[in-house]
């Protein structure tokens, strides 16, 4: 009996631990990020806002959405370079509406060089595109950010 309640701590808390990890996996078997039920978006609006990432982002934030290594610093020219968008960074700092805004306006207002793309890009193409970001973050930044639009809409 001792060494079934035993058994069952250790696996028990093996479990919970591995639940707790920060460094769990968050691609599939084919390299992809995975798509959590419980997120905002479908599959088919990550893969619509993939091919409109790679077309107006990828230049920029890599297409991988890694960013500039430093991203922190103000360039030469007073700017700060393009952020990684794949969780590493701050965008997840920032409610849906914001992140919308700063695709059709632009980051200058926020001290960066990205120009707006409202004039290119639909608001459903936006949506799409934010989709394929955030299918690149763990179920954790996710969270996360879920709770921080949330409290932004109250």
């Amino acid at each position: 009996m001792k060494f079934r309640l035993l058994s069952l701590i250790v696996v028990g808390g093996s479990l919970a631990l591995a639940g707790c990890s920060e460094s769990a996996d968050t691609h599939s078997a084919a390299g992809g990020p995975v798509n959590s039920a419980t997120r905002w978006y479908t599959q088919q609006q990550v893969s619509n806002g993939g091919i409109t990432f790679q077309k107006y982002c990828a230049s920029c934030h890599q297409a991988d959405a890694s960013g500039t290594g430093n991203w922190r610093q103000k360039d030469a020219e007073g700017k700060y370079p393009p952020p990684p968008l794949n969780g590493t960074a701050h965008t997840w700092h920032h409610h849906m509406d914001g992140l919308r805004r700063t695709i059709r306006m632009g980051g200058v207002p926020l001290g960066g060089s990205m120009p707006g793309f409202g004039d290119k890009l639909t608001n459903q193409e936006i949506d799409e595109v934010l989709a394929w970001v955030q299918s690149h973050w763990s179920d954790r930044i996710y969270a996360a950010w879920l709770e921080r639009d949330k409290q932004a809409s109250r």
